[in-house]
């Protein structure tokens, strides 16, 4: 793709920015006519977080651009990298930035990317309903419970004031982001957990079970907690400063430590060079990160997350562009 083909995309896309500005926070961008003349496909992959929030971009995009098919899968992060980094998808969500052997897999393969952080998470432990002791708990409580060769199966074991209550654990599978930043984090040791709990790959399984069992605990990005608080209670964390829930606030002033993470997307710069539609969708999710970011009820970036992702784009699109090809 030549520069002048970038720069003919880049203002067929501005459509798309118009139109959303135009329609507010509302997702009322269905109906009227298509006016872009882009086409074909665009096949995401990864991240069960982060898919949720693309989806949502997917959705606004194809308002004013109906003849673009967008696929996104959820198969995790370090699921999503295999197939991106073989060439199987145009872009991968991802829970944590991507690791040196995945790179190392993408750069065999010829796969170059651009990685660009388009929101933030309070990666969110939850309990069920009835549970009404687990308020908060501490990182040196969650690591007992998930740590390597843990035997805790009661609520008791976890503090006595607790009730006799068994104690039923649910998450991410290890193809996931979450399950590597969570372990990363509360164990010490990306990957570094007990193995005797309920995994999945679908986060909605996770709501599912906890909210299914009186004594259950789970965890996932704070997107699925919001939009199950009828069937779920959110724990506070203390990690030694005192008691912090997760929330909107406290992931983006700091003080929900250390949960708080980085959302990224991955658009693969060959994919780019070769699909109009794909350049032209993650300019439209950079420029309206925002609105997407609120209208999936994702935790926004700060002004200056923001700044860094619109250099991260011109970098993507001068990637891209560099190409001589037609």
């Amino acid at each position: 793709m030549n520069l002048a083909k970038l720069a003919r995309i880049t203002a067929m896309t501005a459509v798309g920015v118009v139109a959303l500005a135009a329609c507010g926070s509302s997702s009322g961008t269905s109906g009227g006519s298509s006016s872009s003349s882009l086409s074909g496909s665009i096949n995401v992959d990864g991240s069960s977080t982060v898919g949720p929030m693309t989806q949502v971009a997917a959705e606004l995009f194809n308002a004013d651009n109906k003849d673009v098919k967008i696929t996104v899968g959820i198969s995790g992060t370090g699921g999503g990298f295999e197939k991106f980094c073989a060439g199987e998808t145009d872009m991968n969500d991802a829970s944590r930035p991507i690791e040196d052997t995945e790179a190392a897999a993408c750069k065999k393969s010829g796969v170059t990317y651009q990685q660009l952080v388009v929101a933030n998470d309070a990666l969110t432990v939850v309990v069920n309903k009835s549970n009404t002791w687990a308020k908060c708990l501490t990182t040196a409580q969650l690591k007992k419970i998930w740590a390597p060769k843990s035997t805790i199966n009661n609520w008791n074991q976890v503090d006595s004031s607790y009730p006799n209550e068994p104690l039923t654990l649910f998450g991410p599978d290890t193809d996931s982001g979450t399950f590597d930043y969570f372990t990363g984090v509360i164990n010490g040791e990306e990957g570094s957990s007990r193995t005797d709990y309920s995994p999945s790959s679908n986060d909605n399984n996770t709501v599912n079970g906890v909210a299914g069992d009186k004594g259950g605990m789970g965890y996932f990005g704070y997107t699925y907690y919001e939009q199950n608080q009828d069937k779920l209670n959110a724990v506070a964390i203390n990690d030694g400063n005192g008691c912090v829930a997760p929330s909107v606030t406290t992931a983006q002033d700091g003080t929900y430590t250390p949960l708080t993470r980085p959302l990224f997307i991955y658009p693969s710069v060959q994919a780019g060079q070769s699909n109009d539609a794909l350049m032209a969708f993650v300019q439209f999710y950079a420029d309206n990160d925002a609105s997407i970011a609120q209208q999936g009820q994702f935790i926004p970036l700060s002004g200056d997350q923001k700044t860094k992702l619109t250099s991260d784009l011109t970098a993507y699109q001068t990637a891209v562009g560099s190409s001589s090809s037609p």
